[in-house]
């Protein structure tokens, strides 16, 4: 097996278009040698608990109407070439994703990180559902086989909080500024959004490299 870690947050619009490119290429390589690990960074590691309306927050960031309109046009372009269904009027609130990514924490326990990451990818930007909300989480947890009842324990406490918080500063000082970012095999970092030709050029490389061995 390749150790495959990804930093990503499930708000972030290049994670979701990243993750797409991957899965093509993982679907063209039904045998790779990929172990995925989802890992957590926020991007706004400062935001307010309960959110707050992605307009205010999205004007601010990218300095006013024209600026966001301006961002986020490529990205819905890039979106809508990589056959994703983003809606992004629906989106009404830009969550705070620290409950999100104790989500992913825990269900990789359970072996269903992906599935939970693709949810809540899904749940944000195709359904325009508040994924900082608790109830939204927990239908998620629900339908990727997690017990509903120990995650609403879990997410009602301070359970593994500080442990993403550290992680995310951690990545932060090795020098992550932002996701998506896939470490591959420890040793190389492929920052951003990476194309499917990409993916579909490593995995026939270690392919190759598999037969040499055997």
């Amino acid at each position: 097996m390749v150790k495959l870690d990804i930093l990503s947050d499930p708000i972030c619009p290049w994670c979701y278009i990243g993750k797409t490119y991957l899965d093509r290429a993982l679907e063209a390589h039904a045998d790779h040698p990929f172990a995925i690990e989802w890992h957590p960074f926020q991007l706004n590691p400062d935001m307010p608990s309960e959110g707050m309306d992605r307009r205010a927050y999205l004007e601010a960031k990218f300095g006013g109407p024209e600026g966001a309109k301006q961002v986020y046009g490529r990205i819905e372009e890039t979106a809508k070439s990589a056959g994703l269904n983003i809606d992004f009027a629906a989106i009404k609130r830009t969550p705070n994703t620290i409950d999100a990514h104790r989500l992913i924490h825990w269900s990789g326990v359970e072996g269903r990180q992906t599935a939970t990451v693709t949810r809540l990818f899904k749940a944000y930007f195709e359904q325009g559902q508040d994924i900082g909300d608790r109830s939204v989480l927990l239908d998620i947890a629900e339908g990727v086989g997690l017990d509903r009842a120990m995650t609403e324990r879990l997410l009602n406490s301070d359970a593994d909080l500080e442990d993403i918080r550290a992680r995310d500063a951690h990545a932060r000082e090795r020098g992550v500024t932002g996701v998506p970012t896939f470490v591959l095999a420890n040793t190389h970092v492929l920052p951003g959004a990476q194309p499917t030709d990409l993916w579909n050029n490593v995995l026939d490389e270690l392919s190759q490299k598999s037969e040499n061995t055997n």
